[in-house]
């Protein structure tokens, strides 16, 4: 519950209207099977796929792409493809509690750095060989836990489906469009939990489309959505008929809510009483690190992963939570010129787009104060700051610019040492825990051996990529999502809690997802020297510089929505002309 405090919004009877309905629904809820819930999400799985062409269309029209824009496979990808795994595994889940089996029949259980329980999560199916080819995940869960006790408690609340959570509050997120949907999903299936979503403004036009993809949700009252400004989310938040709150925004926003603004916030902050009295969770991003792990790369490899961390920064123009910020890269690397000069050219030819997201502009503007001197990119939208020796990298560290400003920072040493020293600089200097993600050669990695997994281990972060970037795990419903545990409602960092995690297991710490170093041809390497991960993929659909990478993306969504192998072959064809 929240205090009560009057606020009023022209549409309060229909949102209050909705809330009753839910209320309702809550109830329903509580009396479905488990297999009848399997089922539902079936049903859900078909009115995405429906949908799911349309989705794409209209999220990249309200980001200004254009019909024959190079970069529409991101709302592909981040929009119906995600949605549709992410269902494709919550309803595998949910047939093993059926059936009376743990979500982890199946997966192996081994032992990370430090004593953690790992759980080898993906792959999961034979497809997932083939679609994300040379990639695995494990889900570290805290120290601690025993294969006994993740086995007993995987599946939440749907160990005791007859109990309900209520109605929560769903804040979405305004700049990936599955990021509402999925946050509404695993509401339901982790805490028994119907929804309000409260839709930020920037995915208005959605609404339709999301009204016509969750119809399985809405029609028994699972779910509704609302629309609304800052008067509405107050509206809600205050409202005393949520079990819960979930926001995805930033901490800004999540410190408003839960204290208040300006001279209450201090006076509530002093005396530690929070505004909003209700459970919240949240995802509220950071700024995230690329570790760069010096080796002997050739040029094709510098310029493989120079598009790679262009990718992480320029996806969805910089508007990600995740985005890469700040490159740590070594000052006594033989090849740190080379890489550079591959970096700042990814970086300047990656296909030009709109710097579509709210205030992105006004976070430009204030990256370019921070920092006169640094390299205008592309159509000059796009900033590289390259730090000094005698440059302060405060602001680049702290500050999550939400837009296409990207740093690098320079550190001594080769070897375990520069490793060690780049793990501390991003866990001590770096703003928030969401996600880092680590490149390094096979050869290097096998030179470091246990050192090397010693390092991840001590990386405080909810996601952790290495030779992958961690905006794929998020379409990776297997892992988690969230901020790396110890955050509060005094000093929430990147946030509370984590979401997707569809195996619904307790106690997670983190997520770790590794790929190819190398695209395929050049990974076939791996094979021969037994060194490094064979792929079968040539460059990845996701990268920014990926000439068939709306086709391939388009194709992979479809074939989540309706199995035709022959399509996908087609699909995978096309990929070897990116």
């Amino acid at each position: 519950m929240t205090e009560s405090t009057e606020v009023t919004v022209p549409d309060a009877d229909r949102i209050d209207a909705d809330i009753a309905a839910l209320e309702t629904g809550a109830r329903l809820w509580t009396v479905l099977t488990i297999a009848q819930r399997a089922r539902l999400l079936d049903r859900l799985h078909e009115t995405v796929g429906a949908v799911a062409t349309e989705w794409a269309d209209v999220a990249a029209t309200s980001k200004q792409l254009g019909p024959q824009h190079p970069l529409r496979g991101e709302e592909w990808l981040t929009g119906p493809y995600a949605t549709l795994g992410a269902l494709e595994t919550a309803r595998e889940t949910l047939e093993k509690l059926a059936a009376g089996r743990t979500p982890l029949d199946g997966v192996r259980l081994d032992t990370a750095p430090d004593g953690r329980l790992r759980a080898r999560v993906f792959p999961a199916q034979p497809i997932d060989r083939l679609l994300l080819s040379g990639f695995r995940g494990d889900v570290w869960l805290e120290p601690g836990t025993s294969p006994t006790e993740a086995r007993d408690a995987a599946g939440l609340a749907q160990l005791h489906p007859g109990a309900s959570g209520g109605v929560g509050l769903v804040l979405g997120a305004g700049n990936v469009t599955s990021i509402p949907v999925l946050d509404v999903l695993y509401e339901l299936l982790s805490a028994n939990r119907v929804s309000l979503l409260k839709v930020n403004p920037t995915q208005d036009a959605l609404v339709p489309v999301f009204e016509r993809a969750l119809a399985p949700l809405i029609e028994p009252g699972f779910l509704r959505i609302v629309r609304g400004g800052g008067d509405v989310g107050a509206y809600l938040t205050r409202h005393p008929a949520f079990s819960h709150v979930h926001i995805t925004g930033s901490a800004a926003t999540f410190d408003a809510i839960v204290w208040g603004t300006g001279d209450e916030a201090d006076r509530r902050r002093e005396v530690d009483d929070p505004h909003l009295t209700t459970p919240i969770t949240a995802e509220l991003g950071g700024v995230a690190p690329v570790i760069v792990v010096p080796g002997r790369w050739s040029d094709a490899d510098l310029r493989f992963q120079a598009e790679h961390i262009a990718t992480m920064r320029l996806q969805n123009s910089g508007h990600n939570c995740i985005a890469g910020q700040v490159v740590i890269v070594s000052s006594d690397w033989p090849q740190r010129a080379a890489f550079l000069d591959a970096l700042r050219t990814a970086y300047d030819t990656a296909p030009e787009r709109p710097v579509w997201y709210p205030r992105s502009d006004e976070k430009a503007r204030s990256a370019a104060s921070d920092y006169p001197t640094a390299r205008r990119e592309g159509d000059g939208s796009r900033m590289l700051v390259e730090l000094g020796a005698s440059d302060d990298p405060t602001a680049i560290e702290t500050t999550e610019y939400f837009a296409p400003v990207l740093g690098v920072v320079s550190l001594t040493g080769t070897g375990q040492r520069f490793v060690d020293a780049a793990v501390a600089h991003a866990n001590q200097r770096l703003t928030g825990t969401l996600g880092a993600n680590v490149l390094i050669d096979p050869a290097t990695e096998a030179s470091l051996g246990a050192g090397f997994d010693r390092a991840i281990a001590s990386l405080r972060y909810g996601g952790i990529a290495i030779n992958a970037w961690t905006g794929v795990s998020f379409t990776v419903p297997q892992l988690s999502w969230g901020a790396f545990p110890g955050g509060s409602l005094r000093d929430v960092g990147s946030g509370l809690g984590v979401v997707h995690n569809a195996l619904l297991l307790d106690r997670v710490e983190r997520s770790v997802l590794r790929g190819p170093f190398r695209p395929f041809p050049r990974s076939l390497g791996a094979l021969a020297q037994r060194k490094g991960v064979f792929t079968v993929l040539p460059k990845p659909p996701w990268f920014v510089t990926a000439r068939t990478g709306t086709a391939v993306s388009a194709g992979l969504a479809r074939f989540r929505a309706r199995r035709s192998w022959p399509a996908l072959l087609v699909t995978l064809a096309r990929a070897f002309g990116a």
